[in-house]
C-alpha cells in the first residue's frame, strides 16, 4: 500500500516524499479512507504508531476540497492533546504535511504568555491545536469561538482523563456544532473511555493497532535486579559498558527526574531532565538538544514524555518501574520506530517488583534478566 492508493491529493503526497515517507502505517492505512469519507473514528493506537499523520493528512484534504466555497477566516479543526510537548508536535506535522496548501494554524498551551498565541489568533486561522486549560482560558476571554469547527480531534484522551481534564474537555465539547466529524485516539479502551467516546461519536468506525500487550517485536528488552541505594551506580555502568550514546530514561516523579540528571552530570555525561514543573522554554531547550544529539541523555515522566517523537533513537532506560503495566509499554515504545531496532532497559530494586510481574503479566513475554553486574 503506498500513499497515492490512499486518495491522498498531489499537495501532501508531495510533502509526504519531502519527509521521506514511503509507505502508510497501519493506523494511517486504516484511518485515511474512512475520514475521507466523513466518518467519525475511535482509534486504538499507542504513541510512535503514526496517528498524527492519519487524522491530520485526511483533515487537510477535507478543508482543501472545502475551501473555494468558504472564504471566512474561523477556525475549521480543533486538535485537542493533554500536554504541550504534544500540542507542539502535532503542530509541528501540521505544518510539514500542509507546507502546500495555505492554511494557517497556530498552537497554545499554559506555562507561557498568552500575548503570541492572542496575536495569532486575531489574524485568523484555519486549524487550531490546544491543551484544554489553556484553550477554555481563552474562550472565557473571547478570543477562540469554535462555532465553525468542522473537524475535531480528542488525541491521547487516555492521558486526558489520567490528568484530571474530563470537565475541562466537556465544557469545550459543549461549545462545538453538533453537525461536525469527531476524530477520538486513545491507547486504551478502558470503560472510562468508552463512555467518554460513547458520548462525542456518532456510528464511528473503530481502527484498532498494536494492542497494548503487544510490544513491539523489535525491540529487545532486558532487566537489572539492583537495590533502591545502588540504582544511580548501576545507571552509569549500563550507559558506560554499553556505549548508549543517545537514550531516554524514565521516572516516576519530577524529582526523581532532577535527581538522575543532577547524578548523570557530576558523572560527566550530558543531561537534562524534562518535566511539569519546569519552564516551557527550558523543555523546548531540552528537547530540541536531545533530538539534534547535542544532549544524549533526556531524562522523563511519563507525562512530560508524552509528545517526545525523536527518529532512530535507540535505548529507553526504566530507571524506576511504572506502577501501570501499560506505562511500561507506553514507554518502551519510543524505541524500535519505522522498523528500526531498539532496546529497552529497566533497573527493578525488591520495592518494584509487583509492578515488573504486572508487566511480564501483560506482555506475554519473559524479559531477560542480566545476572552478571557489578551491583547486585
Amino acid at each position: 500500500m503506498t500513499f497515492s492508493e490512499l486518495k491522498l491529493i498531489k499537495p501532501l503526497l508531495s510533502a509526504l516524499e519531502k519527509k521521506g515517507y514511503k509507505q502508510p502505517s497501519p493506523i494511517q492505512e486504516k484511518s485515511i479512507p474512512p475520514i475521507l469519507l466523513g466518518k467519525d473514528i475511535f482509534g486504538c493506537a499507542q504513541t510512535g504508531t503514526g496517528k498524527t499523520a492519519a487524522f491530520a493528512l485526511p483533515i487537510l484534504q477535507l478543508m482543501d476540497a472545502n475551501k473555494r466555497t468558504d472564504k471566512r477566516k474561523e477556525i475549521k479543526a480543533l486538535i485537542l492533546a493533554p500536554t504541550r510537548e504534544l500540542a507542539t508536535q502535532i503542530s509541528e506535522n501540521f505544518k510539514e504535511y500542509g507546507t502546500n496548501l495555505g492554511f494557517n494554524h497556530t498552537v497554545i498551551f499554559g506555562g507561557v504568555s498568552q500575548f503570541h498565541q492572542v496575536a495569532a489568533l486575531k489574524k485568523g486561522i484555519d486549524i487550531l491545536i490546544a491543551t484544554p486549560g489553556r484553550l477554555l482560558d481563552l474562550m472565557q476571554q473571547g478570543f477562540v469561538k469554535l462555532n465553525g469547527v468542522e473537524y475535531f480531534v480528542l488525541d491521547e484522551a487516555d492521558r486526558m482523563l489520567d490528568m484530571g481534564f474530563i470537565n475541562d474537555m466537556k465544557k469545550v465539547i459543549a461549545k462545538l456544532p453538533a453537525k461536525r466529524q469527531t476524530l477520538f485516539f486513545s491507547a486504551t479502551a478502558a470503560p472510562n473511555i468508552m463512555k467518554l467516546a460513547n458520548t462525542i461519536l456518532k456510528n464511528p468506525v473503530g481502527v484498532a493497532v498494536n494492542p497494548v500487550s503487544s510490544t513491539v517485536s523489535v525491540i529487545k528488552q532486558s532487566v537489572y535486579f539492583v537495590q533502591k541505594a545502588k540504582k544511580s551506580a548501576l545507571l552509569k555502568h549500563v550507559l558506560k559498558a554499553n556505549k548508549i550514546e543517545h537514550v531516554l530514561i524514565f521516572t516516576r516523579t519530577k524529582r526523581g527526574a532532577d535527581k538522575v540528571a543532577k547524578d548523570l552530570n557530576n558523572f560527566h555525561i550530558k543531561a537534562e531532565a524534562i518535566h511539569g514543573n519546569k519552564s516551557q522554554g527550558a523543555r523546548e531547550r531540552a528537547l530540541k538538544g536531545f533530538k539534534d544529539r547535542t544532549i544524549g541523555v533526556l531524562v522523563a515522566t511519563d507525562i512530560a514524555s508524552r509528545g517526545i517523537d525523536v527518529d532512530k533513537l535507540t535505548h529507553v532506560i526504566n530507571y524506576e518501574i511504572p506502577e501501570q503495566a501499560e506505562t511500561y509499554v507506553h514507554r518502551i515504545g519510543r524505541t524500535g520506530r519505522a522498523g528500526e531496532s531498539g532496546e529497552a532497559i529497566s533497573l527493578c530494586s525488591q520495592e518494584e517488583m509487583a509492578y515488573f510481574k504486572d508487566i511480564q503479566k501483560l506482555i506475554k513475554k519473559d524479559i531477560e534478566v542480566i545476572r552478571k553486574h557489578p551491583f547486585i
